[in-house]
């Protein structure tokens, strides 16, 4: 049986091979790569890629219930835990206070809340790149807070690094692990054992992260 794959050429020096979450196959190839070469090496991890697109925990197709409404009682998580919306008077912005505070005028409006958290990723995350970047030794164009509907994080062609704002939800040796993976492959592209090496010493935690994301990537994909 042939895979489908797509190909993304760049000017990077190596050719890498991802299955993203929703099982799509992405093939990155450095400019000028053949189509040949490109389906040998496909053909080489084929046992691999099969393992990988018919992963029933991580790829298995994910319930997605309605978003919760904005009311008194309701909880929603932030970095890791649970916490209580509770519904004020008055106009203004949410404001958390081991809890959730959320003014009247925001009540049913579910993209307060996704704004708010894209803030907080990016007010809580960004930072933790600078500072593992300079722990690896490692430089980026630029750091940003995107959208990525099936990845946590993402290192482009172009050396930048681009973080999944639902990732707030998690606690933070998790943030810490994707920070560190995505960075890591400025210093190696594939996910060789020199990788993860890189990796583990720079998040000890990272077995415990990649379980917790297993166990609960799911509840991270909701909007809120």
């Amino acid at each position: 049986m042939e895979l489908a794959y797509k190909v993304v050429y760049s000017k990077r020096k190596s050719l890498t091979i991802s299955v993203e979450r929703d099982r799509s196959i992405v093939v990155k190839a450095p400019e000028g790569t053949t189509l040949e070469k490109i389906h040998r090496v496909v053909e080489s991890r084929k046992l691999w890629l099969y393992e990988k697109t018919r992963h029933a925990q991580k790829y298995s197709p994910l319930p997605h219930p309605p978003g919760k409404e904005l009311v008194s009682g309701e909880s929603l998580p932030y970095l890791g835990r649970h916490y209580r919306i509770e519904l004020v008077a008055g106009d203004g912005g949410i404001r958390f206070e081991q809890k959730f505070l959320v003014p009247q005028a925001l009540a049913g409006k579910s993209a307060a809340f996704r704004n708010w958290f894209v803030a907080r990723a990016e007010e809580k995350i960004l930072p933790r790149v600078k500072m593992y970047a300079n722990s690896l030794g490692v430089t980026y164009k630029e750091a940003k807070v995107g959208d990525g509907k099936y990845r946590w994080g993402s290192c482009t062609p172009n050396d930048n690094v681009i973080f999944n704002w639902r990732l707030i939800k998690a606690p933070m040796f998790v943030i810490d692990y994707v920070v560190v993976h995505e960075l890591a492959h400025l210093i190696e592209p594939n996910h060789t054992p020199r990788f993860w090496n890189i990796v583990n010493a720079q998040a000890p935690t990272m077995d415990k992260a990649k379980a917790w994301l297993q166990k609960h990537g799911a509840l991270l994909e909701q909007d809120i």
